[in-house]
């Protein structure tokens, strides 16, 4: 995260950043799919934390965002 940005605003950026690469996989065809279904899963996972206010959730999901590529 930038020294600016504060953790909801991180992780949105990050899920937008990933949610751009799950359409590059799916563009990939059937080589692509592992490597979408681990992406979706961390989406998934961020969607999670966010719905139930779960901050310590939350920097989990951010960090497995930016591992994402």
């Amino acid at each position: 995260m930038e020294k600016t940005e504060n953790l909801m605003d991180g992780l949105f950026k990050e899920m937008n950043r990933c949610r751009e690469l799950l359409e590059a996989y799916k563009e990939i065809g059937p080589v692509g799919q592992f490597g979408y279904t681990m992406i979706k899963r961390d989406i998934d996972f961020a969607e999670s934390a966010i719905k139930e206010n779960d901050v310590v959730k939350m920097l989990k999901a951010y960090q497995n965002l930016k591992e994402c590529n």
